[in-house]
């Protein structure tokens, strides 16, 4: 008991959204028993109001028929007599189906509703398992005695007080409109008992209303509390989704170092450099036969910049300064990717600076660039 106590007050941190999904999976939802009494209590006036006159006749049509055609049904003996046994039932059945079908139809309807108004919907076998634990005497002890069960008392309580006002009044306004109206013959007796019987009920339904209502938000708040973790459950299920932190950096530094290599390796393939100067750089390669149009091989930012410059320079490959440039195509190629169509003028002449510079030495460089002499 001590350790069930001092379990629940460290849990004080709200359920994360990872917890309540497996919650979910296992067919734990909060689930208000008001709702569907509510439900219950609509579709019996639905059914009294409207369906009961024509079902009601049917059933009686049927019934008169049936006593009317009974001497004149024949039955034979032996299996004959089965076949034609069943064949009555059978029709007999098939006219009870009929007429109570809108029955039926309705008060699926009904649930269904109920159980949808409620948000959480899900099936689940974990739901029908048979548990060991809900067979305990102590575990039935605690919970006859807890919030709930006090919760539960007063709601049976605040519902049979509402029917039982409900009832009386409307029995007193039936009796009294029986003896007070004029000319009230047995034939009308039927009416209107089953207009009372409405009247009753439309009253209890829309008066249930609110209690289907805070029994709703009662059940989440308990189911809300009911899922909260403790501090190291939260940081548990936090390295469980996120890895632990040791490991992510380790993967992290993995992931660096791989993308250093290949910068290394793509960088001395490439044509030009392009720079912002010193914030971006994309590094871009163009083989005629080989390429369709100028490739980037290389891009980064800051640190990756520079490592490109320097890799670069290393490698005798020219660094262009064209800062508008550098910026758009860093923010669109992709690395392996071909440039976009509307920069390929400007990389072309670019490009074709540098290969001119490199057979002569004496070409300007397009507008809005500059080569950068890298120390």
């Amino acid at each position: 008991m001590a350790g069930d106590d001092e379990d629940k007050s460290s849990k004080t941190e709200e359920p994360t959204e990872q917890k309540l999904k497996k919650a979910r999976q296992k067919g734990d939802v909060p689930s208000s028993k008001e709702t569907g009494n509510m439900m219950v209590v609509f579709s019996l006036f639905m059914m009294t109001w409207f369906l009961l006159p024509q079902t009601g006749s049917e059933l009686a049509e049927m019934m008169r028929r049936l006593l009317e055609s009974a001497g004149q049904i024949g039955v034979a003996t032996g299996s004959a007599g089965l076949s034609d046994l069943g064949a009555v039932i059978h029709e007999l059945g098939a006219s009870v189906i009929r007429a109570m079908a809108p029955v039926l139809g309705l008060m699926v309807a009904a649930a269904l509703f109920g159980v949808l108004i409620q948000g959480e919907t899900v099936v689940a076998l974990e739901r029908i398992k048979p548990k060991g634990s809900k067979l305990s005497p102590l575990g039935g002890l605690k919970k006859m005695f807890s919030p709930d069960s006090l919760v539960e008392f007063l709601k049976s309580t605040a519902k049979v007080a509402i029917i039982a006002v409900i009832a009386t009044f409307v029995a007193r306004q039936a009796l009294t409109g029986i003896w007070q109206a004029p000319g009230f013959i047995p034939e009308h007796l039927p009416g209107y008992v089953r207009g009372a019987v409405a009247m009753m009920l439309i009253l209890a339904a829309v008066l249930l209303v609110p209690i289907a209502i805070a029994d709703i938000i009662w059940k989440r708040a308990q189911w809300i509390k009911k899922q909260r973790m403790s501090l190291k459950e939260v940081r548990d299920q936090h390295k469980e989704s996120e890895g632990d932190p040791h490991l992510k950096a380790k993967r992290g530094e993995i992931r660096r170092k791989m993308s250093r290599q290949r910068i290394a390796v793509a960088v001395p393939t490439a044509n030009v450099i392009l720079t912002n100067p010193t914030h971006y750089a994309v590094a871009l390669r163009y083989e005629m036969g080989r390429d369709q149009a100028p490739v980037c091989v290389a891009k980064g930012t800051d640190k990756i910049a520079a490592q490109i410059r320097r890799i670069a320079r290393e490698n005798e490959v020219p660094v262009v300064e064209n800062r508008p440039l550098a910026r758009a195509l860093h923010a669109v190629v992709e690395i392996d990717d071909t440039i976009p169509v509307e920069h390929w003028q400007a990389v072309a002449e670019i490009i074709g600076y540098v290969m001119d510079l490199g057979r002569t030495g004496r070409r300007k460089p397009p507008e809005g660039s500059s080569l950068r002499e890298e120390d």
